[in-house]
């Protein structure tokens, strides 16, 4: 993997074939679609960010790069995508085989462009939505979270809060020795003109006849909205006082929660007073909403909150309302440029599968866990305010667009984003996720935002060996407009040449071409998006069937004799892969919730090629007195009496302690100054995981426990059950699982079979 991961570390690019297939039936044998995962401003040490604009091919809009053919003489330049011919301008007279300008340069096929007369000062606004129907402790936990981030906004940021419950109450901010708060009803939508009304905005002068905007003074905005600077005192005022929701709850029956109306109002607040700013409304919401738009379930503590079951039947009677709802909520972010951020701290579920829609088409966070005292959403919202190296780069107003040579078309993108609806030549008939498009907005997106394009091959017919020897690349041109965390307009371009090969001698050189890491994540994306939107879709079948037909194409062997059968190193691991998504929380539904899966995915959908295998074959590393840290198979095998091991799985990190390290700890030995050894083997994995979280975001939850404790179910559900109530392979120290699942030796045994036949 070792080029694959050296190509990424210079353009932020994987893709799954790097080696193309060159016709369409050719691309359909290959199974897997010819996708690429892209980080759109990923972070590169050397990153050449030139100080004028980008030279463009008058007919296709494509950006000067290292792969146009040059006529130095003619000053003339051939873009490879159209292959028109466009003059050299003025300023670019002295160009020459010798003096060639930056972007033609072979090694900057990534680049950035600012123009200095677009720089800003970037004001960041957080409108804080915050919900107060909670239980006082968890409001207590909410309340500290909250004043310990206040200190971390940026200088030239600003703030609004508005609170939420039976009620939905504007804070008016401006005024700390008199704060006054507009409540709206939790039950009625509220439209931008009643907000507006309603605050008296337009009081003292006639309303304006084009946009809002233009109508309201900045003392109008300040009275909501204070610079970080000024508003401490006045948010930390406000929070000191804030009260649990004071309306009665029956014993029968759920708090009122009023979300969809409060979103709403921050929506339309934020459209009056900042429409196109990178505008960030911060939900923390507690429960799940009951009132008004957007509800998720009735008050009613008879009726149950929907499950995956009620929803493959069709019987969740709040369900497509609330989608629909929040679509429109959706759509009126986009147009405003503004991003939903979720943090959902709650034992019940609070309506993220509902919330999905508009968190993941504005760029949001989300962050789930079980209360608001948790270090996963207090380490998390830190990291969100966070500056400097550990900052996350948040960046907005971005526009993502694709080029690409016309025997390619792009089916769309799965990833945080939205589309444009531009229509082109480029747009393919088949359409996944965010499709029918060749320019995508990303309201949000950070450092590591990465999303996943897939590509259609149109071409019918192999070209004579003439014309494809000439020409036997495919071209890839990414555009990413965005507005920089330091407040200028950039532009980067990533553009990408892959050879394409057909016929009856082209299997050696696919093979060399695929990158099973980058395969992995793109189905593992594709199989979640199926599954959200084909109503009798069976994911195990379409991955077998996939998986069978690769090993069948790629493998080496004689005809019906499964132990002739072996898989090039390129796709060895491959199997493995399918093996762990089968069974990963991305398609195993059961024993989630549909609040759980939908975070998954939506974590999924938004991380790179890295993080995305983690999920879906977690690391297990391996702590011994016989042995330095190492890695183990994952598999129910590594476990031992003697042995420590320390799972990642992305979203939770386990520190597992065989029975006889339990017993010892349990002991104190580790105290004893004569057991330094054993203090030092306790504490190698805590290190590592510790580090493990310091790098990632959202901030995972850990879990440290011992062989047959309860807990030790967060690792013996992520290993291959080799030993398990069905099998005989038992060992003294070891463990089993109680499970029906086959294990990975009996899964490759019957894909062996199938694939020869």
């Amino acid at each position: 993997m070792a080029e694959f991961m050296e190509l990424e570390a210079q353009d932020g690019v994987r893709m799954s074939w790097n080696v193309v297939p060159g016709t369409k039936e050719e691309a359909g044998n290959c199974v897997v679609p010819v996708s690429a995962i892209y980080t759109p401003i990923k972070p590169f040490p050397n990153m050449l960010v030139l100080p004028y604009a980008p030279l463009r091919c008058r007919n296709c809009s494509s950006v000067l790069n290292p792969f146009c053919v040059m006529d130095f003489a003619a000053k003339i330049w051939i873009c490879p995508f159209c292959f028109h011919r466009s003059h050299f301008p003025a300023h670019y007279a002295s160009v020459s085989e010798e003096n060639l300008p930056a972007e033609l340069f072979p090694q900057y096929t990534t680049i950035e462009y600012k123009s200095p007369r677009e720089a800003t000062c970037l004001q960041s606004i957080f409108m804080f939505v915050i919900d107060t129907s909670i239980i006082e402790e968890e409001m207590a936990f909410l309340k500290s979270a909250l004043s310990q981030v206040i200190g971390l906004f940026p200088d030239n940021s600003l703030v609004g809060l508005i609170t939420f419950g039976t009620l939905v109450q504007l804070h008016e901010i401006g005024f700390s020795t008199a704060p006054k708060t507009y409540v709206f009803k939790g039950s009625k939508d509220v439209s931008k003109g009643q907000l507006l009304e309603q605050m008296g905005f337009f009081l003292n002068r006639p309303k304006p006849l084009t946009g809002v905007r233009d109508g309201l003074s900045s003392e109008s905005i300040a009275r909501f909205l204070l610079p970080a600077s000024e508003c401490e005192f006045a948010i930390n005022s406000v929070l000191e006082e804030l009260q649990k929701d004071p309306w009665p709850i029956p014993a029968d029956q759920r708090a009122s929660r009023s979300t969809g109306t409060a979103l709403s109002v921050a929506a339309s607040l934020l459209g009056a007073c900042f429409p196109g700013s990178g505008a960030r409304i911060m939900a923390f919401l507690g429960g799940p909403s009951t009132e008004g738009p957007g509800a998720i379930v009735s008050k009613n503590l008879s009726e149950p909150i929907r499950s995956h079951k009620d929803l493959d039947k069709d019987s969740a009677p709040h369900y497509h309302k609330a989608i629909k709802f929040y679509e429109t909520l959706a759509k009126q972010l986009l147009h405003q440029g503004h991003v939903l951020d979720l943090f959902a701290c709650a034992v019940d579920q609070v309506g993220v599968a509902e919330l999905k829609v508009v968190v993941e088409r504005t760029g949001g966070f989300v962050v789930l866990a079980e209360s608001f005292g948790h270090s996963v959403f207090k380490d998390t919202l830190r990291r969100v305010f966070q500056s400097g190296d550990k900052g996350l780069g948040l960046s907005s107003n971005g526009i993502f667009e694709v080029n690409c040579s016309k025997d390619l078309k792009v089916q769309g993108v799965l990833g945080p984003c939205a589309s444009l609806e531009k229509r082109s030549p480029l747009c393919s008939d088949t359409i996944i996720g965010q499709g029918n498009t060749s320019a995508w907005k990303m309201c949000g997106l950070d450092q590591a935002t990465s999303l996943c394009l897939v590509f259609d091959i149109v071409r019918k017919d192999i070209p004579d060996a003439t014309v494809q020897s000439s020409s036997s690349q495919f071209y890839f041109q990414f555009l990413t407009f965005y507005q920089h965390s330091s407040g200028e307009m950039r532009l980067r371009v990533t553009t990408l040449s892959r050879r394409w090969v057909a016929g009856p001698g082209s299997i050696q050189d696919l093979i060399s071409g695929f990158d099973q890491d980058a395969a992995a994540a793109a189905m593992a994306r594709l199989v979640s998006f199926k599954m959200e939107i084909e109503a009798e879709f069976d994911p195990i079948r379409w991955l077998d069937k996939a998986l069978i037909h690769i090993c069948s194409r790629f493998g080496d062997y004689q005809k019906d004799t499964p132990s002739s059968f072996s898989l090039s190193p390129r796709f060895s691991i491959f199997p493995q892969f399918m093996f762990h998504l089968r069974r990963s929380q991305f398609v195993q539904v059961f024993n989630n919730s549909p609040d759980e899966t939908a975070y998954f995915r939506m974590i999924l959908n938004r991380e790179n090629v890295a993080n995305s295998v983690v999920m879906i074959q977690p690391s297990l590393v391996s702590y011994s007195f016989q042995s330095v840290p190492e890695l183990a198979l994952l598999d129910v095998t590594a476990i031992a009496a003697d042995r420590i091991l320390l799972l990642d799985s992305y979203f939770t990190v386990v520190i597992f302690h065989g029975s006889t390290i339990a017993q010892w700890r349990k002991a104190g030995y580790h105290d004893q100054p004569e057991h330094q050894a054993f203090a030092q083997l306790l504490q190698a994995p805590r290190d590592d995981a510790d580090a493990i979280i310091k790098e990632r975001f959202p901030v995972p939850r850990l879990v440290i426990c011992d062989q047959h404790g309860s807990q030790a179910r967060f690792l013996l559900a992520k290993l291959n059950p080799s030993a398990s109530c069905n099998s005989d392979g038992h060992r003294p120290g070891g463990d089993i699982i109680f499970t029906d699942d086959v294990s990975f030796e009996v899964f490759l045994d019957h894909l062996q079979r199938l694939a020869v036949q």
